[in-house]
């Protein structure tokens, strides 16, 4: 039988998103501005480099994460159980895409119910914040926290992608008082995400004082949504509006940034655009704590456990030549390390 409703439109994102043009136009993550500054003599013995850490009061092998991708869908079962598979063995943590279309009906529970498959690492549920506004309230919230067995909740925020859907829900009005009712009751740590378009600090520092726990950033650079619901749209006026904003968002350094200056403490995700290992040495070192990778594990979590595995260790071993290539052991002094160029800035040359 062929899917239909929300079911139907799960199906058409993770198409889109495999075949299609799907990433913003002349926008990136801005990690391009962000180099190293090769070590000769790093002194440190490859083979000690360590990347483990901790997320949720549990421990990671790699500050990683599966980002929210999908759900409620044949092939999104598919997808997420070899998403969490891998996670488990590889000690990443893993977000479920919007769990909504597990209250709304009974269909494809099961690629939501992915805890026998990740018994262990931390595991986020997800919810779009809008629905707030639609009926949905803190008893929804954790009843996809209990159904799931997750050890946290995102409230995503995807206004853009809303309003070009052709079945979007608009009412953004008033939602932060809303957001910290949900923190306020649930069980579980509430963190909030974007989806490709950024969070800044002003707003990542509103959504802390209402009790969210951590923030993902999802910045510009990778997927654009409103460019994926214009591949979708039957409405004209939609597909031709969704052109001016195809290089719409803040790049994911930029928010990163902004984030960590307003918030120094509060745990940060940066998501948006990730694609190496690479590319995490970077965000790490401008203060984000743990990387979400989504559609660069697309593609291989549609074929197998063993090929996200493959691209997983991928992720893994480049962050650890980074490492090495600057000669510092552990995430820590990735962080405080001084051999990184920003924007044409030593910080080499600065502080020595």
């Amino acid at each position: 039988m062929a899917e239909q409703g929300i079911n139907k439109r799960k199906t058409e994102h993770i198409r889109l998103c495999l075949t299609d043009q799907v990433e913003g136009v002349n926008k990136s993550t801005g990690l391009e501005g962000i180099s190293f500054i090769h070590n000769a003599l790093p002194e440190i013995n490859f083979n000690d480099i360590t990347i483990d850490t901790s997320f949720l009061k549990k421990p990671l092998k790699a500050p990683f994460l599966v980002s929210s991708m999908t759900g409620g869908s044949e092939l999104a079962t598919e997808i997420n159980q070899n998403l969490a598979e891998a996670a488990e063995q590889r000690g990443w943590a893993i977000a479920l895409g919007s769990t909504r279309a597990l209250l709304e009906g009974d269909k494809h529970q099961e690629s939501f119910l992915i805890r026998n498959q990740a018994p262990t690492v931390p595991l986020i549920a997800n919810l779009g914040a809008v629905q707030l506004n639609y009926g949905y309230g803190p008893e929804h919230a954790q009843r996809i926290v209990d159904l799931t067995e997750a050890d946290a909740l995102y409230l995503h925020l995807n206004t853009l992608q809303e309003v070009i859907q052709d079945e979007g829900d608009l009412n953004f009005d008033q939602l932060l008082p809303k957001i910290e009712a949900v923190c306020k009751a649930l069980t579980v740590p509430v963190g909030v995400k974007e989806v490709g378009f950024g969070i800044d600090g002003t707003v990542a520092k509103k959504l802390s004082e209402a009790g969210v726990a951590f923030i993902d950033v999802a910045g510009a650079g990778g997927t654009s949504w409103s460019q994926v619901e214009k591949l979708r749209s039957k409405d004209p006026l939609r597909k031709a509006a969704a052109e001016a904003f195809n290089s719409w968002g803040i790049p994911t350094k930029d928010c990163i940034v902004s984030v960590r200056s307003e918030l120094p403490e509060v745990p940060l995700v940066a998501s948006g655009g990730m694609k190496t290992g690479l590319d995490a040495a970077k965000a790490i070192t401008i203060g984000a704590d743990i990387i979400g990778f989504a559609r660069s594990l697309l593609k291989a979590a549609t074929d197998s456990v063993e090929a996200v595995l493959q691209v997983m260790e991928q992720i893994e071993f480049e962050l650890k030549i980074t490492m090495f290539g600057i000669g510092v052991k552990d995430l820590k002094a990735l962080k405080n390390t001084n051999r990184v160029t920003i924007m044409g800035r030593s910080l080499l040359e600065e502080q020595g």
